[in-house]
């Protein structure tokens, strides 16, 4: 019985072992998640602020023909 008991020890070490694993595993998924949805809303901010910058530049820089008036 003693080789059986030593044979369980190991296995249920091994499994306590894999679900540490698995927690630490899963709580870097959790943080990179967040941080990749921050870095999204981030990278849409900066695209709309640039976009609006370009506009506002093509709009100050386009000369009006002399017959334009309003």
């Amino acid at each position: 019985m003693s080789e059986h008991n030593e044979r369980l020890e190991r296995a249920e070490a091994a499994v306590a072992h894999l679900e540490h694993q698995y927690d630490q595993l899963n709580r870097v998924v959790v943080e990179q998640s967040k941080l990749l949805e921050r870095l999204r809303k981030q990278l849409e901010r900066l695209t709309e602020t640039l976009e609006t910058q370009e506009l506002e530049r093509i709009r100050g820089t386009s000369a009006k023909p002399p017959h334009y008036s309003v």
